[in-house]
């Protein structure tokens, strides 16, 4: 779109024509395929946004309108309205530019069948039997089958087939299960339909809110029984006790007993995001799940929970009557209102944001368990060799090269405010990095980004000249030549990086920049970005790469701040290694130890008034940026050793 045709006009309504009531609007293309979906208080003023000049909309919004060849709307009578509306297309359509989640369809669910004659529990993964209780999902199977082989020797009931049941109920004879002492439903002939269902309540009871009562009967009776001397009896209702107390166990109190909510955790970056659901039921957690999200369309953190919070209670799944979020979205009455109309005899749902307590440790550990996931995402498609080719496949396509870029080279530069200027040049091979080609590079003097950017590209070019003119073979690790160089930055960055390789003379290296937000490639001689689809393998790897320089070079920006405080302290009489290293650790950063006071210093373990007053002063003595001493000895272009 940014290349192409404005082709806004050609179905573009007048402005009148546009309501200013709440509603939800749609972009299809010229094939009729939803693109977009959205909703809004006013869509005359929402649906002004699209047709302003492009270049103030964001590339991903003049993606969608270069496809899009109508807009239609609909007029609904409340906010609330269209926000259910909302989301009721994005599930039928399921329009390209909006958030898409990859909600794992598998959980399994522990079910009560209560629908039918005599109740049975099971592990299953259809979430659409009818009359049966749902409890979960968990996310994992095996520990699933532990908990119901203990529900099952609390509760004891049906655990036969149907086709069995109907042949021992009709025939008079226990099925196998039942002839073994394995199924406990009325085909066992030992417990009437009756007496089976109000044992069927009771674990349902159980279930939905850790109900005790059952455990406190199972003890009573075992205590009665052994008084009776019928120790077979007592020794039967002592397992079953037993059971319901590891169950208990299994489910760890982490609020009240008539506690009952649900908690979002959640993590994003540029690409995706991850959001992980607590189910507290009782107090206890009853189950949890995860899904990844696809960002799109400038997505908030609010629009994406507002999403999530949404898909979460789907179909029949009933919302609780407090629901923990990390942020509170921006429709949040309307949300709540939607929510409410799920359960309207329970009374309404209200969201809010955990400030103390148990709670915010619990939403810390979603939002933990929410990142741990978006990692785990991340990994499992950076190890798929399919995934990679394609990547490299789609980059050079995007790119316009000659060959796939099988070496990949990124330059990023860090600094504090402008002082202790490094740089950190990462290597990736066949989409994976190559730590030990990694390079770090001081930059003593220089002017602004472009400049270093300059300076860095100039040192890496003459050693690739070097290396060519020696003959190097190319089985040199470090010294293979890279396919394609890339820096961190816009269009500025990228023509500094262009000027060194041309003064090198280099021209078979092919060069792009990253920018950070919107995620666009510049190329040197093109006014305008690449812009690759927000869900390609190539732009996941190009970003890969980039966060990779960026923390490499942090990390050689935070090990000269701390080399140089500490042979700066190392120089205050009286305060040896020992001892510095322990100041270090106390304050945890080096720019805490700048600001901290004298009495702030005394309180350090062996150092006095006396000694804090010495560090203070020459602390401030040497406040102008020093020459940094770098951990490593440079190479003869001004490169340090790899990580």
């Amino acid at each position: 779109m940014i290349q192409g045709v404005d082709n806004r006009g050609a179905f573009r309504p007048a402005q009148g024509e546009i309501p200013t009531s709440p509603g939800v609007y749609r972009f299809s293309d010229r094939h009729g395929r939803v693109l977009y979906i959205g909703k809004a208080k006013n869509l005359r003023a929402r649906l002004a946004n699209y047709f302003q000049p492009l270049q103030s909309l964001m590339p991903r919004t003049q993606r969608m309108l270069a496809l899009a060849a109508q807009v239609d709307w609909t007029v609904v009578a409340t906010d609330t309205e269209s926000l259910i509306l909302e989301h009721t297309w994005i599930t039928e359509f399921k329009p390209p530019f909006n958030v898409q989640f990859k909600d794992d369809k598998t959980y399994p669910y522990l079910a009560v069948t209560l629908r039918e004659e005599s109740p049975r529990l099971i592990i299953t993964r259809n979430e659409r039997i009818r009359g049966a209780r749902y409890f979960g999902p968990y996310p994992k199977v095996w520990a699933l089958r532990e908990t119901t082989a203990l529900l099952q020797q609390a509760f004891p009931i049906r655990t036969c087939n149907d086709a069995d049941y109907r042949r021992a109920m009709s025939t008079g004879r226990p099925c196998l299960a039942g002839q073994i002492g394995r199924c406990h439903g009325p085909c066992s002939q030992l417990i009437t339909i009756e007496a089976h269902r109000e044992r069927a309540n009771a674990l349902v009871a159980f279930l939905a809110g850790g109900d005790t009562s059952h455990l406190r009967e199972l003890q009573r009776g075992m205590r009665e029984a052994a008084a009776a001397q019928e120790y077979e009896l007592a020794a039967r209702l002592r397992d079953q006790a037993q059971a319901v107390e590891h169950v208990l166990e299994k489910n760890a109190v982490v609020l009240g007993l008539d506690v009952n909510l649900d908690v979002f955790g959640m993590r994003a970056d540029e690409l995706a995001a991850s959001a992980h659901q607590f189910i507290i039921r009782g107090g206890r957690i009853r189950g949890e799940r995860s899904w990844i999200v696809d960002v799109e369309i400038d997505d908030s953190l609010s629009t994406l929970l507002e999403q999530v919070v949404q898909t979460a209670y789907e179909g029949d799944r009933e919302p609780p009557a407090e629901i923990l979020v990390p942020q509170l979205p921006d429709d949040v009455t309307d949300l709540e209102a939607a929510l409410s109309a799920k359960r309207p005899r329970q009374g309404r749902v209200r969201m809010r944001v955990p400030e103390r307590g148990e709670k915010v440790q619990l939403m810390e550990r979603a939002v933990l368990n929410a990142g741990e996931n978006l990692i785990r995402h991340k990994l499992k498609r950076a190890a798929d060799l399919t995934a990679r080719t394609d990547a490299l496949a789609e980059l050079q396509r995007a790119l316009g090269m000659d060959e796939a870029p099988l070496r990949i080279e990124c330059i990023d530069v860090s600094h504090l405010q402008g002082t202790g200027v490094v740089a950190s040049l990462v290597v990736f091979e066949d989409g994976l990095p190559a730590k030990g080609a990694y390079r770090k590079y001081r930059i003593e003097e220089t002017r602004d980004d472009t400049d270093s950017i300059h300076q860095v590209v100039a040192r890496r070019a003459a050693q690739l000249n070097r290396a060519r003119e020696s003959g190097e073979p190319a089985s040199g690790v470090y010294r293979d030549r890279p396919q394609l160089l890339i820096v961190d930055g816009g269009e500025p960055q990228v023509k500094a990086a262009a000027r060194a390789l041309r003064e090198a003379g280099i021209t078979d290296i092919a060069l792009c920049g990253v920018a950070k937000r919107l995620e666009e490639l510049w190329l040197p001689d093109d006014p305008f970005p690449v812009i690759l689809p927000r869900t390609s393998d190539a732009l996941f790897l190009v970003q890969r790469v980039r966060d990779e320089a960026h923390r490499f070079a942090i990390t050689f920006q935070r090990q000269r701040r701390s080399t140089s405080i500490a042979s700066q302290l190392s120089e205050v009489p009286g305060l040896g290694p020992k001892r510095v290293q322990v100041l270090l650790k106390h304050f945890g950063s080096v720019t805490r130890l700048r600001a901290a006071t004298v009495a702030e210093l005394s309180a350090a373990p062996g150092v006095g008034e006396k000694l804090a007053e010495q560090i203070l002063a020459h602390l401030n003595s040497t406040a102008a940026p020093a020459k940094l001493e770098a951990s490593s000895e440079p190479d003869q272009d001004g490169g340090l050793s790899n990580e």
